[in-house]
């Protein structure tokens, strides 16, 4: 057996509801009444009341006895509850057709939706690569803005010309003078070099004017020397 919870509304309490058959119960109850067209699990099931009218009509159609009135209220018994018993079968077929139909449109629904779902899944792996170009064009757009602000904060361009020409003309100047400065350097060079070989010529000719002087002092003092010299003294 299946219990259920039921509520009661205002105390809180549970209260165990109790149904006289369980899920696997009510399945072959189900899977009965729909073999035996039985609407209700009382009274006599419709296909075993057609089989009485059946056998009936059998029976009394077997029998010898002049019973033709008797075996045409049987028939139309049996007809009758053969009408019966097909109505249902009828309202089944219907609803068998009508089911198949619906599952036929299920079906259709159901490829309609899984391909709007594709659809779906598409456009939205295109949005996302559409986001992604947006993304990289806007950085793209604030990398320009951000040049552009730097160019802005810069002088005019004929400032910036005029001020690379005063630049190249203090360059060229620095240049002359440059120039002017190692011409005068290597001039000095040279008047240095002449000054130390005038000097050395100098020195050399004092040198030897000096020993000139010298050679000369000496050769005096010798012939000084030979003309006053005393006379030896005779010691009679």
């Amino acid at each position: 057996m299946l219990g259920k919870g039921r509520k009661v509304s205002g105390r809180g309490e549970t209260v165990a509801a109790n149904y006289a058959f369980g899920p696997h119960e009510d399945d072959v109850i189900i899977k009965h009444r729909l073999l035996t067209r039985t609407t209700t699990t009382r009274g006599e099931p419709p296909l075993k009341k057609l089989q009485k009218k059946f056998t009936s009509l059998f029976v009394e159609l077997d029998k010898d006895d002049d019973n033709y009135g008797d075996c045409e209220k049987l028939a139309k018994a049996f007809l009758q509850e053969l009408s019966t018993f097909e109505i249902p079968l009828l309202k089944s077929k219907a609803v068998v057709d009508a089911n198949l139909r619906e599952k036929h449109n299920f079906d259709e629904l159901r490829e309609e939706i899984n391909r709007q779902i594709l659809q779906a899944q598409t456009d939205i792996e295109m949005l996302k690569e559409q986001l992604e170009d947006a993304k990289i064009e806007r950085r793209h757009k604030e990398e320009c803005e951000a040049i552009r602000r730097l160019i802005a904060a810069q002088p005019p361009r004929s400032q910036t010309l005029k001020i690379i020409s005063d630049l190249e003309k203090e360059i060229a100047a620095l240049d002359s003078e440059n120039t002017a400065s190692s011409r005068m350097l290597e001039l000095r060079k040279k008047q240095f070099a002449l000054l130390l070989h005038v000097v050395d010529e100098l020195q050399t000719t004092i040198e030897e004017e000096q020993r000139s002087l010298i050679e000369e002092k000496e050769q005096r003092n010798g012939m000084e020397d030979a003309n006053g010299a005393p006379e030896p003294m005779h010691v009679d």
